[in-house]
Formats: C-alpha cells, structure tokens, sequence
C-alpha cells in the first residue's frame, strides 16, 4: 500500500487519546444543563393537578414557576463568580446535588408552602451549577470543531429544553402524576453526580479575596429586578411594588458597577462589558428569550383552550419547535465557519419575527396544522440558526479564568429577558383580552414577541457594520 503523496490532507488514523472521555464529559454537562433549562416549564402543563392536589389559591400557584425563576436569575452571577474562585466543577457538583434533593423533596411536598421552597431551591441549585457549563464545555473540547459542535449542542439544549419541559411534564402527568415531574431529575441527577469526576477535570481556581460586596449587590439587584418584573401582570407597571423592586435593582447595579471599578478582584470584570460586540450579544440573547417566552405562554393555551388537548398532546404539539431547533444545531458549526455570528443572528431574528407575525393570524377556525404547525417548525429552526453564535459572540474573548463569570452573565441576560419578555407580553395580552375568549389579546401579545425579534435584528446587524468595519480598519493598519 502506498504512502500518502506529500502535501496532501489525510484523515487521521486514531482519535485523540481523550476523545473518549472529553465527548463523555460534554455528554454529562449537556444532560445537566438540559434538567435545569426545562424545569423551568416542565411543571407548566401539571399545574392545574397541583393545584387540585395541593389546594393552591390562585395567585399562590404562579410561585410554583416563579420561586424557580427567581432564585435561578437572582443567583447566576454569583454562582458564575463562585464557580472562577471555588473551581467550576465543584460548583457544579454542588448546585446539581442541591437541585437533585430539592427535586426529592418538591415531589414528596404535602403542602403549598413546601413545593414553592422546594422549587426556590432547585433553583438555587441550578444558578450553582449553570454558569460552569459553558466553561466546563469548553474546557472538555479537544480542539475548536469540537468546541463548536459542543456550543452549538448547548444552544440546542438551552433554547429548545422549555419545549422539550413541555413535551415531558405533559407525558409524566397524563401517564403518571405531576410528583413526576419532580422525581424524573433524581435518577438523571444522580447519575451525573456519579460520573462527573470520572469524566471532568477541575478548572484551574482564580486567586483571590471574594468580592463580597459585589456579592450582594449583583444578587440583590437580579433578584430584586426579576421579583418586579414577575409581579407586574398580576399588580401593573405602576404599581408601588414594581416601581420599587426596579428601582432598588437599578440601585443595587449601580452599586455593583461603582464596586467593581474599585476593587483588586471583582465578582464581575467591567472588562467584560466594555468590548460592543460582547454587550451586542448579551442584548440579543435578551431579546430573543424574551420573545419567545410568548410560544410558551400563549401557544399552550391556544393549544389546550382552542383546541382541547390534553396535557400530553399539549406537549407532543411542540415537537415541531424542538425537532427545528435540534436539526438546526446539527449545521450551525458549519454555518458559523462559514458566515461567521452576525450573518445568522440576523437571519435567526427574521424568521423569529415571520413565525410570531405569522401566529398572530390565528384564528377560531384554524386547527393545529393549519394554525400552529408552520410557525412552531419556522421558529425552532430560527432559534436554532441564531442561539449558537450569541454564545460564541459572548464568550470569545474571554480569558479562561473568567468564564465562569461570561457564562454567569450571559444566563443571568437570558433569565432576565425571560422575566421582560414574559411580563411584557403578559401585560399586552391582557390589556386586548375578554373573559373566556383567549384570540382578542393574542393577536397584539403575538405582535409584540414579533417586535422583540425585529430589535434584535437590529442589533445583529449593527454586529454585522461593527464587524465589517473592523476587517476594513485591519486590512488598512497591514
């Protein structure tokens, strides 16, 4: 057999020597970051046999989902900040234990109380485990495809686990009970638990003193600011508790950004926000969970109001959605080669403005193929094309002893998007609503998701001349 000519490309004839154990390990954290994304939702369907069970009042119920959205934006940056001082699989270990035996305890819950304090600690937990995911991901690739493939899989995961929530919590509750929506993550969370520090290595730990300080003010103005937003549905914009929780957030960031210019160890580097593309990307990511929000507030009650499903037929109707989101992640590292993050940002937000422009022309008469089908497929497609490179956008750059932080910060804009988007929507769809009729306020709710995707396309294209223009200053400085 004769010898490759020279100069010529051959494939190698082994795998690294950690293939193995590095896809194993990408394997481990995309299962872990997929139970904490979807637990956001997956309780969504059940909640009307929780509150049979339970005995909820109806303002009391909502908390089952907000306890969870609270502490888990509340939390992310300091979690990120924990995971760069502590070490980030040990950070990791220790919120994904914490939400395992939260898990335990909301399914055995016997009282309202105890399932909102369960759900507040899972996430806890998950804000502890969240923010090493990135960097853990990272750390694990063996070179830059699969670095890509590894990021394009997250932004496969994060975007697409509320529907997949979704489509489990339906499917738990119809052929079981909603404690099974609770149990399901304690065998997976075990599982990885056991398998982590077989199949991850510890990141190197920044020295330092803790930037206490910055601690609490980044905590507190998350929390604050998450709070507010959650109560603006129910209470109105102008309400005393929501102007106050704005403004005490506001406060409390201020106080967070006059910390961190002074101090020898920040909790978050001002490095970080001071590159535009970085804060571009942040913006985006913001906007673009935000408007989707609106697929899972208002296509679900389309879905079981209009057209009567069931719980598990709920779910099953956002497999479309899912399977556009996963299909895409499949070719996104290649497009990304390609075309580089700007380019399919932009794409992204137009088809997300066509899928929510297009579900605003629901109608009475439409059923789920007519109605839903297209736009559910056009947008997890969308999603998918655009999540990966707003994460290559945010975290190229960033030295490896601050990933955490990056990773920290670019979930806590994704919570609190959600937290936006969702308030905003919410107050739009009730203002046009009537009793008992679901399409009258709808139609605007739509309209405004349709418009968060029109501004991050604005956004993705100023990315776009930013980046345009600083290969044309380069190509002039050689």
């Amino acid at each position: 057999m004769s010898s490759a000519p020279s100069g010529s490309t051959t494939l190698p004839d082994e795998l690294p020597p950690n293939a193995t154990k590095a896809a194993a390990g990408i394997a481990l954290v995309l299962v872990a970051q997929l139970m904490l994304i979807l637990d956001a939702t997956v309780v969504n369907v059940a909640l009307p046999h929780i509150q049979d069970d339970l005995t909820f009042g109806p303002a009391g119920l909502s908390w089952v989902l907000n306890a969870y959205t609270l502490a888990f934006g509340g939390l992310l940056l300091l979690g990120g900040r924990l995971g760069d001082v502590f070490g980030r699989r040990r950070m990791f270990e220790a919120g994904l234990a914490l939400f395992t035996l939260a898990s335990l305890v909301g399914g055995l819950a016997q009282t309202p109380g105890m399932l909102v304090a369960a759900r507040a600690a899972q996430g806890v937990g998950a804000a502890l485990a969240a923010p090493g995911v990135l960097a853990l991901l990272t750390t694990s690739a063996p070179d830059d495809a699969a670095r890509n493939r590894a990021l394009a899989l997250f932004g496969a995961v994060s975007s697409g686990g509320m529907s997949i929530g979704l489509l489990l919590g339906g499917a738990l509750t119809d052929l079981g009970s909603w404690r099974w929506t609770m149990f399901i993550n304690i065998p997976i969370g075990l599982v990885v638990l056991a398998l982590t520090r077989r199949y991850l290595d510890e990141t190197v730990r920044r020295p330092g003193r803790f930037d206490v300080v910055g601690a609490i003010a980044a905590t507190g103005g998350a929390v604050s600011i998450v709070w507010a937003l959650i109560q603006a549905p129910e209470h109105g914009w102008t309400s005393a508790r929501v102007i106050g929780g704005l403004v005490l957030g506001a406060a409390l960031i201020a106080l967070l950004a006059r910390t961190e210019l002074r101090v020898a160890h920040p909790m978050l580097r001002p490095e970080l926000l001071r590159d535009k593309r970085r804060v571009g990307g942040l913006a985006v990511i913001a906007l673009v969970v935000g408007g989707q929000l609106s697929m899972f507030f208002l296509a679900v009650q389309f879905i079981e109001d209009e057209l009567g499903f069931g719980p598990m037929e709920s779910g099953l109707a956002f497999l479309p959605l899912t399977l556009g989101i996963f299909g895409m992640s499949r070719i996104t590292p290649r497009l990304l080669a390609h075309f580089g993050p700007s380019p399919m940002i932009m794409a992204g937000a137009v088809g997300l403005a066509v899928s929510f422009a297009w579900l605003s022309t629901l109608s009475a008469s439409d059923s789920y193929l007519s109605g839903l089908f297209g736009p559910m497929l056009l947008n997890g497609l969308s999603a998918g094309l655009a999540f990966m490179p707003i994460t290559s956008i945010v975290l190229t750059g960033v030295e490896p002893e601050h990933a955490g932080s990056a990773s920290g910060l670019l979930q806590t804009f994704q919570q609190l998007g959600g937290a936006i988007g969702l308030s905003v929507i919410v107050s739009v769809y009730a203002v046009g609503a009537e009793p008992g009729q679901f399409l009258p306020g709808a139609q605007a709710a739509f309209l405004t998701s349709a418009s968060f995707a029109a501004l991050a396309l604005l956004v993705g294209t100023a990315l776009h001349v930013h980046a345009r223009r600083t290969r044309v200053q380069v190509a002039l400085a050689a």
